[in-house]
């Protein structure tokens, strides 16, 4: 088995460069800037990797479509070139609603290559999150299946004046001048493409993530990026030429774009799509039959495939497995010993977030891991840990102490704005810091411990969710005066969404009736993020300011102790 590609941690991080890093990729010919297609796909076809496999997609069916180099940049050329014919503009955003097809990931280059900023959503969304982000995100063109915009756009149209065309993957026809035939235009459009001077500043992506104190945030990302997409593939993902990687998560998560679509295409290494939703005995056929090198999965996958009989080894040949990576959440020491004896290799968790664009603190194949710790920092990333208050922001020196973690400022994939909202950029920042608003602490050996979380955001099976954007959905039902939603521990899946409902003047709190909120939040909003179990109650705990104390409903849910009150408004 080939050694890792570093071997000396504290030597890497302390004689690291940014810059010296980007001196590693191609940079666009003639001296035109950093553009993340470019790195992710031209410059290998253009050659000696032009033949080789850059993206496999496995069917549902189990068939594959293969495109090598070369072909991706074919397609993605086209795609630039049918923005151009639509006279879209530089630094307008192109969102998707696919599910792991090919168009989508040709649409996120070909955007890419053209300086629009691509925005994937995913696919199970139902219309109202779709309305928020594509609202929100000033969508200009939207790709998409002709149910999908049938089921879940077609009705908002009115609401969105930026969008100008939508198109259909699915059919060979225009069905009006505004919705056309993705197949047709993509067969009118020439494969060659020039792509544009791009400053490393230029926008590039847009992923959302949600609160819990607003609806939806939009993070914006430059093309300066693929500086991290590049390292951390090669540091992290410890990438090698010829390798075969699997990323699972869904390019609607920003793990599915920047580690299932960017970081493989830009090592230059063979990236594998599964069309298919999580299936144990098939992820495992695939690891096989693929032979699988790396596999990026979530906590979530790891703990199901836990509660399975098999021992993944015995049973399948992974001889060309040689690391395995998580993501989403913490993963708790057991999942990590259980990884390694089942697969026989490292199990490397690792943090980061929609903010960061890519890993920011890993575990390493050439250290020694500590399970249920994040890891140590990227080379190139200062991580620390500060104590924040109203009036005071000083960094921890001490290792053990707990307090909010932070970043240090000058990471090229540190997203550069929420989208119209500027006030709350800023207030994520301190002087040169980041702050992340997640909790964690540092022991002696230099590994981060995840803590918590200081807000109220919920994982669960590997999605966030914000308790904001549930409670504003419940509140459109005519029975629903108030709602606020927790975060309630299931190991299976992380967290399950839970809703306390206050019922209007005219309703009686019934079985029947908790199953139709149940049904009409998974109809609005999708399963992944609708609440799986639902209360009653007759008041919401608040502050005198009237804020929702969701902490106060969490401990009385759990049994906790219900920490200070001194603020809780008296009934």
């Amino acid at each position: 088995m080939k050694g890792p590609n570093f071997s000396d941690y504290e030597a890497l991080y302390k004689g690291y460069d940014w810059q010296k890093e980007k001196s590693n990729l191609s940079g666009l010919p003639g001296g035109k800037g950093l553009n993340i297609a470019y790195e992710a796909v031209d410059r290998h076809a253009d050659g000696d990797l032009k033949n080789t496999t850059a993206l496999r997609f496995i069917r549902k069916s189990g068939e594959h479509v293969d495109y090598t180099y070369a072909g991706l940049k074919a397609e993605t050329g086209k795609f630039a070139n049918v923005l151009k014919k639509l006279k879209v503009k530089e630094g307008d955003r192109v969102f998707s609603l696919l599910g792991r097809v090919p168009p989508l990931y040709i649409a996120s280059l070909g955007s890419l290559k053209y300086k629009a900023v691509f925005c994937p959503l995913f696919s199970v969304f139902g219309p109202e999150p779709v309305f928020q982000r594509l609202s929100k995100g000033d969508v200009r063109i939207l790709i998409t299946t002709t149910d999908a915009y049938e089921k879940k756009v077609k009705g908002l149209l009115g609401r969105l004046p930026s969008l100008q065309y939508v198109l259909l993957t699915d059919t060979d026809r225009d069905l009006d001048e505004f919705a056309l035939s993705y197949p047709k235009l993509m067969e009118e459009a020439s494969e060659e493409f020039s792509i544009p001077t791009t400053d490393p500043e230029d926008p590039a992506l847009l992923h959302f993530t949600s609160g819990t104190t607003g609806m939806p945030k939009g993070a914006l990302h430059v093309h300066q990026a693929v500086v991290i997409h590049y390292s951390t593939g090669k540091y992290v993902l410890d990438f090698k030429k010829g390798d075969i990687f699997w990323c699972t998560a869904d390019p609607g998560w920003v793990t599915g774009t920047s580690y299932g679509i960017i970081s493989p295409l830009v090592n230059g290494v063979t990236s594998i799509v599964d069309e298919e939703e999580f299936d144990g005995m098939r992820w495992y056929s695939i690891l096989e039959k693929e032979k699988v090198n790396i596999w990026y999965t979530a906590p979530t996958a790891i703990r199901r495939l836990m509660r399975m009989t098999i021992v993944p080894k015995e049973s399948f040949d992974l001889s060309h497995l040689r690391l395995v990576l998580s993501v989403g959440e913490p993963l708790h020491a057991g999942a990590v010993i259980w990884g390694e004896k089942a697969f026989g290799v490292p199990v490397l968790d690792n943090w980061w977030q929609t903010e960061t664009g890519g890993i920011m603190i890993s575990n390493y194949r050439s250290m020694k891991v500590k399970p249920g710790s994040m890891g140590r920092p990227l080379p190139g990333v200062h991580a620390a840990i500060a104590d924040i208050g109203e009036n005071h922001f000083k960094v921890l020196d001490q290792p053990g102490k707990e307090g909010h973690l932070v970043l240090k400022k000058g990471i090229p994939s540190l997203f550069r704005e929420y989208i119209h909202q500027e006030e709350r950029y800023q207030k994520s920042f301190h002087g040169d810091w980041y702050i992340t608003g997640d909790l964690a602490r540092i022991d002696s050996d230099g590994y981060f411990w995840f803590v918590g979380r200081a807000d109220d955001i919920i994982k669960t099976s590997g999605h966030m969710v914000g308790p904001f954007e549930v409670e504003s959905t419940l509140m459109k039902h005519p029975a629903v005066a108030e709602a606020a939603v927790i975060g309630k521990p299931e190991p299976s899946i992380g967290e399950l969404v839970k809703a306390f409902v206050v019922l209007k003047e005219g309703y009686q709190a019934e079985k029947d009736l908790e199953r139709e909120l149940i049904g009409f939040a998974r109809k609005t909003m999708g399963p992944a993020v609708a609440p799986k179990e639902l209360s009653f109650i007759d008041s919401l705990p608040k502050t005198k300011s009237g804020k929702i104390l969701r902490r106060l409903l969490k401990a009385r849910e759990l049994g906790l102790p219900e920490g200070d009150l001194s603020t809780l408004e008296k009934n």
